[in-house]
């Protein structure tokens, strides 16, 4: 892979641990009763479920290789959850949200920092000295 195909790439998985990091943020010192009350909070977690989904379907059409490489990155979910959220409007099941935040997005963030990790000693390793 060229270095700026590698660069690309680093940057959509670094966008979805942004995504992450800002929904941690947004919802830290929630539970789900306050979540579920709080539109702005709901707004911002949606968003950035939007940008997690929107970096996953880059990678699966711009890397496929590495997609299929990376089975453990749940891009496809991720990217049709975004289509759920994006053209869903008003009907958003809210709990399903909370419960993604609350499961699977520290699941997500673990991994996709694992790969992170690997590609880039993979990548030191490959360069020459």
């Amino acid at each position: 892979m060229k270095e700026s195909d590698t660069a690309r790439l680093f940057g959509y998985l670094t966008h979805i641990l942004q995504a992450i990091d800002r929904i941690q943020d947004y919802t830290d010192d929630l539970d789900e009763v306050a979540f579920l009350q709080n539109a702005m909070a709901q707004d911002a977690v949606i968003r950035n479920l939007e940008v997690i989904g929107e970096a996953s379907r880059n990678i699966r059409q711009r890397y496929p290789a590495f997609a299929d490489a990376h089975p453990e990155l749940p891009l496809a979910s991720a990217y049709e959850m975004r289509n759920v959220l994006a053209h869903g409007y008003f009907k958003v099941d809210l709990a399903i949200v909370w419960q993604t935040l609350e499961k699977d997005l520290p699941e997500l963030q673990a991994q996709t920092r694992a790969v992170i990790e690997t590609e880039r000693l993979e990548a030191e390793s490959d360069s020459p000295d």
